[in-house]
């Protein structure tokens, strides 16, 4: 019996050998991990100094350039409204070449329908078209001009 014990003994000894073994190997490897950890962890703080100072470089060029474009928006604001003048003044311009063009028309019809009426032909139709748009358009400008004269 005393042979058994001891071989039992003997085994349990070789297997607290190879886990020892083991577990040497395993620690080894946590070791070397770990350390190379430690060699990133340290570097660390160098590269969050970069990276603020890049940060802070950002930062700075987008303020600055945020004023440069506030500057010239303040320089391009009065060519917007002088734009906007221009186009107020223009279509007023165009309402009023619309208006005088409806009321040329309206006068030439209102010449050709009278000398129809009266069977006016050739230069005598003629000239007393011209007679009437000659007296219309007096008429016109003295009603612009605040005189009613016709």
């Amino acid at each position: 019996m005393l042979d058994l014990v001891g071989i039992s003994i003997l085994i349990i000894a070789i297997a607290f050998a190879v886990l020892v073994i083991f577990l040497a190997r395993t620690l080894n490897n946590l070791t070397n991990v770990l350390g190379s950890v430690n060699k990133t962890v340290e570097k660390l703080p160098d590269q969050l100094d970069d990276v603020m100072k890049e940060t802070g470089v950002v930062i700075h060029n987008s303020n600055e350039t945020l004023l440069d474009l506030n500057e010239k928006m303040r320089t391009l604001n009065p060519l917007f409204y002088i734009l906007g003048d221009a186009g107020e003044a223009s279509r007023k311009l165009s309402s009023s070449l619309v208006d005088m063009t409806a009321s040329m028309k309206k006068n030439t019809d209102e010449a050709k329908e009278k000398a129809d009426n009266r069977d006016l032909g050739g230069l005598y139709g003629g000239a007393a078209l011209v007679y009437y748009l000659f007296q219309k358009r007096k008429a016109l400008k003295g009603f612009k001009d605040g005189s009613e004269t016709s």
